[in-house]
């Protein structure tokens, strides 16, 4: 049994304005449905997160890659 790739990091909040997770930025629809797509399907939505957290909350997201600090 292989498992499951999730971005979801228990932060279950869905925000009013958005319709997005304020914990993994998936929409209802995409978390409802998660079980049931493609691994290729899910991860190209976890890709689209890191951005959509950005637009949707000006906040940077716990999947966006870290700039290095020198």
């Amino acid at each position: 049994m292989t498992r499951v790739s999730s971005p979801c990091i228990r932060v279950c909040m869905l925000d009013p304005e958005t319709g997005l997770c304020e914990g993994c930025g998936r929409t209802r629809e995409e978390i409802a449905g998660w079980y049931r797509m493609s691994e290729e399907d899910r991860q190209r939505i976890m890709t689209e997160l890191p951005e959509r957290m950005r637009q949707a909350f000006a906040i940077e997201s716990p999947f966006a890659p870290q700039a290095d600090k020198a």
